[in-house]
């Protein structure tokens, strides 16, 4: 069976753009009868959402497009937000070096991109990259989705 992909549309207060927004993420069609996608991107400003949770969304008629009621099922990942503050830092370089670490990065400028951070991923190595990195001053990152799990790697 082909995967059906729907645009699913999330209303909240970014914190990182300090206003009420709306962000469009892809989900792929888990159950039609309960109305259930699962994330397929990652969440650039959103809130406490990951890659491949699952979750409700109703279809809006206006809109033209899903509508997120609600998590259903969270996937354990864990998104990061990147903010570069080095100029002339190789961009390539910084990407993989976090990508090295068994995560999966979207851009959204060259001074901004988000990590989806994987469950089975141990975070202690992806956060002691990324540490290290601010403490260069080459980024600083939020983490506005840390799974349980993940939060427990760094207490190990």
């Amino acid at each position: 069976m082909k995967e059906q992909y729907e645009q699913i549309a999330i209303q909240y207060h970014s914190e990182v753009l300090e206003k009420e927004t709306e962000e469009i993420l892809w989900g792929i069609l888990v159950d039609q009868d309960q109305q259930l996608f699962q994330i397929d991107n990652i969440p650039f400003y959103g809130p406490e959402l990951s890659c491949e949770d699952i979750v409700h969304a109703v279809y809006d008629e206006k809109e033209k497009r899903y509508q997120l009621v609600h998590i259903e099922q969270p996937s354990g990942n864990s998104t990061i937000q990147v903010m570069v503050l080095k100029e002339k830092y190789k961009r390539e370089d910084l990407y993989n070096e976090i990508l090295y670490a068994q995560t999966e990065i979207e851009l959204v400028d060259d001074y901004y991109f988000v990590v989806n951070i994987p469950a089975q991923t141990d975070y202690k190595n992806v956060y002691a990259i990324l540490a290290a990195l601010e403490e260069e001053q080459v980024i600083s990152f939020a983490e506005p989705n840390l799974s349980p799990k993940h939060s427990a790697d760094i207490r190990k």
